[in-house]
């Protein structure tokens, strides 16, 4: 990964309930770095490995994003599910709650987010259960095609990372030179993984 720094991976994220962008900056690098890992593994032949850290990064992403928007989510919300977005969402991102989520997040003008995260599931299932011709317990038949889903997958994380993201992180100069080196090696790896 280039001159970056992997390590923060493992620092403790700050709780999102005292500082909510702290948590979403780190969770925004923690996206980036997901899916520079995502590639390496690709790069080396680690299809499967490279499922589970793409999936890994838009899960980071959807932090990332519940954080940044929990008030106008908040908004659409019963008291119930307020207090869960705050204490259970946004914390914990729960992979069985990924499609909900990114729905509420798509009814804030996130388009295709949805969709993405469909694909983003079933690359997780890939992880688990590798190419499947058959198509019984993977929906990808051959590592190319799950591939395929991967780049597109970190293609749309980027994408929306530089162009909503960013701006926001940058408004509360919360986005670092960690975030724009990550980003600027992501986008350049993704151009030459096509």
């Amino acid at each position: 990964m280039g001159s970056l720094d992997a390590t923060v991976l493992d620092k403790p994220l700050p709780k999102p309930r005292r500082n909510r962008l702290g948590y979403a900056a780190a969770r925004a690098l923690e996206a980036l770095l997901e899916g520079l890992l995502a590639l390496e593994f690709l790069e080396h032949g680690y299809t499967r490995n490279a499922a589970g850290k793409a999936f890994q990064a838009w899960r980071a992403l959807l932090g990332t994003l519940l954080a940044l928007e929990k008030d106008r989510i908040a908004e659409k919300l019963g008291k119930e599910q307020r207090k869960w977005l705050e204490e259970r969402a946004i914390p914990l991102i729960p992979s069985s709650r990924l499609k909900p989520l990114a729905q509420l997040l798509e009814q804030l003008g996130y388009h295709g987010l949805s969709q993405a995260t469909s694909m983003a599931r079933e690359l997780h299932s890939y992880q688990y259960n590798g190419p499947d011709p058959a198509g019984e317990f993977s929906g990808y038949p051959s590592r190319e095609s799950a591939a395929t889903d991967i780049i597109l997958l970190l293609e749309q994380l980027t994408s929306l990372i530089e162009d909503r993201v960013k701006p926001k992180l940058e408004d509360k100069a919360l986005w670092t030179q960690e975030h724009s080196k990550a980003l600027d090696e992501l986008k350049q790896r993704l151009c030459t993984a096509r």
